[in-house]
């Protein structure tokens, strides 16, 4: 464990933080479209950091993942360094990010998305991967996330050539140094999500570690269409070990959780709180999440202090949710969502199971303000983490 950090040591650098003009987006700048295109302006130049250690990749051998999704530029100042270990970065380039995390021991990857349409073209795959690595080692940074969520039919070409795009990725980055990380992003379960029917046990052996996303559990709701948990324990937890009944090892899987949740407006509510939701498909199926919207947890922790039925925990599905009346429209609202309750039952199954690490969608989601209540809901939400990480 790092020792605490405390938060006058980072304003100065969130001040300089802020005077940067962050570049494009990372993960559009390394996808392959058409033409292939230079890299993004970027070119090797003077270690930006107080000292050239710092922008070395960091050497951390293999440790229990705390993996953050970052798509913020303005919190990470206030984020528990003492907890995370990566950081994914789905916003633009910081250097003084970059240089504080190699000091905590911290590595910052870049997220990178493919076409599934260009996975037969080896020309684009060795540019991309090659524009890949040029962003990470002229950014000093430690490695890439991908994340490729489009569709692949089970026993297609395309489910192999993905596994080679990542062999590709891995070897190149594994060459040019040993100490990068190279990950792959797959849905909760192995099971053809969204008709995702990805080789796991291939992209497990040319990775450091899969990230399992068990969050939007309910894109494809084939039971009644209601309202419900967007991160059950049981659903998870099944998700899961399909993955190590594939062969995977538990030291190759990391689990991610959102700390965010899903407002569903209610065609219906009955007295026992069934809220019955719009059908919208979703790959062919007739109801979905999409009937809802995602909310951070920043402002479900809100909005629970003003709804009807207040904090409801549900046995089964081992999740809080609230139903709330719409003061404008009269509607009825039912809101699922995760809290340091229902994610410390997760992280300590993550625990018991040996399992690599967590993640979370995202670390941006949390109240960052100065106000007594939003420091302690967030401090609580960070503080969850050490039902994964403490010993014995």
């Amino acid at each position: 464990m790092k020792g605490v950090v405390f938060l006058g040591v980072l304003l100065p650098l969130l001040a300089c933080a802020a005077q940067q003009q962050p570049s494009s987006e990372w993960k559009a700048s390394v996808d392959v479209k058409g033409e292939t295109t230079a890299a993004s302006g970027f070119s090797a130049g003077a270690c930006p950091c107080s000292g050239p250690r710092l922008c070395e990749p960091v050497s951390a051998g293999p440790r229990k993942e705390v993996l953050g999704f970052v798509t913020s530029q303005l919190n990470w100042a206030r984020y528990n360094w003492s907890e995370v270990t990566t950081l994914a970065m789905f916003t633009g380039y910081n250097s003084s990010l970059m240089c504080y995390a190699h000091s905590m021991d911290v590595r910052v990857v870049v997220s990178a998305n493919y076409e599934v349409a260009d996975l037969s073209n080896a020309t684009k795959r060795s540019v991309w991967v090659q524009h890949l690595l040029q962003e990470v080692q002229t950014q000093y940074l430690d490695g890439v996330n991908i994340d490729i969520e489009e569709s692949v039919k089970d026993g297609s070409p395309e489910q192999k050539l993905l596994v080679q795009l990542v062999e590709e990725t891995y070897t190149a980055f594994k060459k040019a140094n040993p100490h990068y990380q190279v990950t792959f992003d797959v849905a909760w379960s192995p099971d053809c999500i969204d008709g995702r029917c990805y080789d796991a046990p291939g992209l497990a052996r040319w990775t450091d570690f899969l990230v399992v996303m068990s969050y939007d559990e309910r894109s494809q709701i084939y039971g009644p269409c209601i309202a419900s948990a967007n991160s059950a324990y049981n659903t998870t937890a099944t998700g899961i070990l399909k993955y190590v009944g594939l062969g995977i090892k538990q030291e190759q899987l990391v689990l991610g959780l959102p700390w965010y949740g899903y407002d569903y407006p209610c065609t219906s509510l009955s007295v026992d709180s069934i809220c019955s939701i719009p059908k919208v498909p979703y790959h062919s199926v007739d109801c979905s999440d999409a009937a809802g919207k995602q909310l951070p947890y920043a402002i479900v922790s809100k909005m629970v202090n003003e709804s009807i039925s207040g904090r409801v925990w549900n046995e089964t599905l081992e999740s809080p949710f609230f139903n709330y009346k719409d003061a404008a429209s009269g509607a009825f609202h039912q809101v699922w969502y995760d809290d340091p309750q229902s994610l410390k039952l997760k992280y300590l199954f993550a625990r018991v199971e040996g399992l690599r690490g967590l993640a979370f969608w995202n670390v941006d989601q949390l109240d960052y303000g100065d106000s007594p209540e939003a420091k302690s809901l967030t401090a609580e939400m960070w503080r969850a983490i050490s039902a994964f990480l403490k010993q014995g």
